[in-house]
């Protein structure tokens, strides 16, 4: 994630900035609901993707060695949704709200698709000039190393610890609990930690698997899961009464509700959603705003 420059007042974590600014509700919850995981809302949202396979049909001519998939504009347009909707970026530890410092997606890569085939955590980190291209450039960089033999930090932490007795392992990951708990947890365990990324991806749709719900963690800060379905046919009504069919995929969203109240979620899904059907506006920074 990189060492972070930024100031850091009283109260504030090195990943986050504590927010004191907050209403009575958003301050009490969080003392009264302390775990993400009692938490949870579920959204399920729908997406033609006929705009977005028209965009990587043009988008792709002149791109061979790692061409754009539908995968690289849903990452790219959470991050851009994420950007303009910070309070998405939130989370809640140790009782207290924080803003975090950075926007970073994160996603596992299988190296080889088999059963034993090992897996390797990417993280791509967003910046207010990005866009899609550039996002593309970082994903490229990110999966090229994650399917090489390359061990992330994270997996070598697990892999040390999981090689102690089992009571040292217990009592060794109790500790790393409590000071995930206080934002003291050592940078080198949870670096490439994607529980401590603003959203944590699965593209279940490359293993030809429906979207669906997945849990949060109480472990680490992430507040955001987005499950990416198969693509898939659907039926829909025309305007005229008739039945046609379209080919969509579904997006499974859980969030921490502690967060922000329903309104918030419900227009940034409304962005999100506008974003991949109109996805020549990915090409846009991602700090520049939109109308939707």
């Amino acid at each position: 994630m990189g060492k972070e420059k930024t100031r850091r007042k009283f109260g504030d974590r090195w990943d986050g900035k504590l927010i004191k600014d907050l209403d009575p509700m958003h301050v009490i919850t969080p003392i009264l609901y302390p775990n993400r995981c009692d938490n949870e809302a579920y959204i399920a949202e729908r997406i033609d993707i006929a705009p977005m396979k028209a965009y990587l049909e043009k988008i792709n001519q002149d791109e061979t060695d790692f061409p754009y998939t539908l995968f690289h504009l849903i990452v790219t347009a959470i991050l851009k949704t994420i950007t303009l909707r910070p309070k998405l970026n939130r989370f809640v530890a140790n009782k207290l709200m924080y803003q975090r410092n950075f926007i970073i997606a994160s996603f596992v890569v299988k190296k080889l698709f088999s059963d034993d085939g090992a897996e390797a955590l990417a993280l791509v980190k967003a910046e207010a000039d990005d866009n899609i291209r550039t996002i593309h450039e970082k994903l490229y960089k990110q999966i090229s190393t994650s399917r090489s033999d390359v061990i992330d930090k994270s997996s070598e932490s697990m892999d040390i610890v999981s090689r102690m007795p089992r009571r040292l392992t217990r009592l060794f990951c109790e500790l790393i609990c409590f000071l995930d708990r206080i934002g003291k947890c050592p940078r080198g365990l949870i670096e490439t930690d994607p529980y401590y990324t603003s959203v944590v991806l699965s593209n279940l749709g490359s293993l030809k698997l429906r979207s669906g719900y997945h849990h949060l963690t109480n472990w680490g800060t992430c507040s955001l899961f987005c499950i990416v379905g198969e693509f898939k046919n659907t039926t829909y009504v025309k305007e005229d009464g008739t039945v046609g069919v379209r080919e969509t995929v579904d997006l499974g969203l859980t969030v921490d509700e502690r967060l922000v109240d329903g309104y918030y979620y419900s227009k940034s899904v409304k962005l999100l959603k506008h974003l991949l059907e109109n996805p020549e506006l990915l090409e846009l920074p991602m700090g520049e705003e939109v109308e939707y």
